[in-house]
């Protein structure tokens, strides 16, 4: 990969891709699950996928036969053993179920995972007798003109009986490399008569191995094909699919329509009858039911249902959005929350503020939150009117069915039912009363 970061560890659709084959053996209803990690990535690996799997270490890295030997301590004295590849993410938890189904049915010494591949460059040769029975995997660097002009390869996924492996595994001698593949025990079973089982796959997707930035994404390319099929068979809408990218944390509710150069990533969930896009992203953040989002930039918010947000809005972490709230071009919400019904319209930021129902934000209004050493909270009560222009220097309050004059420059608090206008901003009372101004 030519990377700082572990292979296993680089992320397609969203996740890590040992995280996508740990998923699918969890799905495949496998309850202990261990990752072999190399020792000099260890701590990195078990950091990230640790919650998920048991990290074994392994002392060297001298192929997949020598890290499953080292992993033994850590199997439980399990009866049968499933190995998958962490760099192989687009192995599907339906298909670990088959092969482990198929493996016990046919009491089998080893089962494996093959297909009938379009172009097998680079994988290993599943080599037959002529009563059809597997002899061995042939890796693509040992192999005849013969071996390579065969076209069913194996998918690095094997079911064993563990104690024929315990026995064999020790014994299998090092390929030219120096490593020991678990290859070998294919032709250590059929040498010794015992059963190996095949299952086949149709989905060549499955077999594709992840070794250089290229593999990564088409990997990435298939994950979200299934991502976005899976969508729309469950009623979600997409006019272009090929312009939507989703990643696999995503949920999203039926009848929503998801539009062009759309990204839904992270562990966002959209509910039903929403319409998401065009040119928007949406990351970790929940849209409630009804709500639509066009052409804007949402990152760790909440919107409740029947919200309205952009064009050309920016929602960022910590931004909560509640009933029937509507926010129109170009405004800025962060770390703060906005009561049902409120409004903003056009040019706006919203910052660490907490803002009434039915508030109206006039055009041009910044709520001035930043000192240059701390952040500061601003508090509009609701039904309050702040007008165009309007600066909110914080710490500030508005209070209820309060107001702000175009272009005030608010300093002190507003009283509720008061009026400030001015710079700095002056408070009287609503409705023409008494014209006395006051400094509150």
């Amino acid at each position: 990969m030519k990377s700082r970061l572990p292979k296993p560890l680089h992320r397609v659709c969203g996740i890590e891709m040992a995280r996508h084959v740990i998923r699918a053996a969890r799905g495949a209803r496998i309850d202990w699950i261990t990752l072999v990690a190399p020792r000099d990535r260890y701590w990195l690996i078990r950091d990230s996928v640790g919650a998920f799997a048991a990290v074994a270490p392994q002392s060297e890295p001298l192929g997949s036969g020598h890290a499953l030997l080292e992993a033994r301590g850590r199997l439980g004295g399990a009866d049968t053993l499933i190995v998958l590849n962490a760099d192989v993410p687009l192995i599907r938890a339906e298909t670990v179920r088959r092969i482990a189904e198929a493996h016990a049915e046919s009491d089998a010494d080893v089962t494996l995972l093959t297909c009938v591949a379009d172009r097998p460059e680079g994988l290993g040769r599943v080599v037959r007798s002529e009563g059809g029975a597997v002899s061995a995997v042939v890796e693509e660097s040992d192999a005849t003109d013969a071996d390579l002009a065969v076209r069913e390869v194996n998918c690095g996924v094997y079911c064993f009986r563990a104690s024929w492996l315990w026995e064999n595994l020790a014994s299998v001698g090092p390929s030219p490399s120096g490593e020991t593949y678990l290859t070998a025990l294919v032709a250590a079973a059929a040498s010794q008569g015992r059963t190996v089982e095949t299952v086949a796959t149709l989905d060549q997707a499955e077999a594709l191995g992840v070794n250089n930035r290229v593999q990564l994404a088409q990997a990435e390319s298939a994950m979200r094909d299934r991502i976005r099929e899976r969508l729309m068979i469950d009623g979600v809408t997409m006019p272009d699919p090929s312009t939507v990218y989703v990643d696999s944390g995503v949920r999203i509710g039926a009848d929503t329509q998801i539009l062009p150069n759309t990204h839904v990533l992270g562990h966002t969930r959209i509910g039903p009858d929403c319409v998401i896009g065009p040119n928007t992203v949406v990351e970790d953040s929940e849209i409630g039911a009804g709500s639509r989002v066009t052409a804007s930039h949402v990152e760790g918010a909440f919107l409740a249902s029947g919200v309205e947000v952009g064009p050309y809005s920016r929602l960022r972490r910590g931004a909560r959005l509640e009933r029937d709230v509507r926010l129109g071009n170009f405004v800025e919400v962060k770390n703060s929350r906005l009561g049902q019904g409120a409004k903003s319209g056009h040019f706006s930021y919203i910052g660490d503020a907490d803002v009434g129902a039915e508030v109206n934000v006039g055009a041009g209004t910044v709520t001035c939150n930043y000192d240059g050493d701390q952040k500061h909270a601003t508090t509009i009560g609701d039904r309050a009117f702040i007008g165009s222009g309007t600066m909110l220097v914080a710490p500030v309050s508005v209070g209820e069915d309060a107001a702000t004059g175009a272009g005030s420059v608010v300093t002190r608090d507003v009283p509720p039912g008061s009026i400030a206008v001015g710079m700095p901003a002056r408070s009287r009372r609503r409705g023409g009363g008494s014209e006395e101004d006051r400094q509150p």
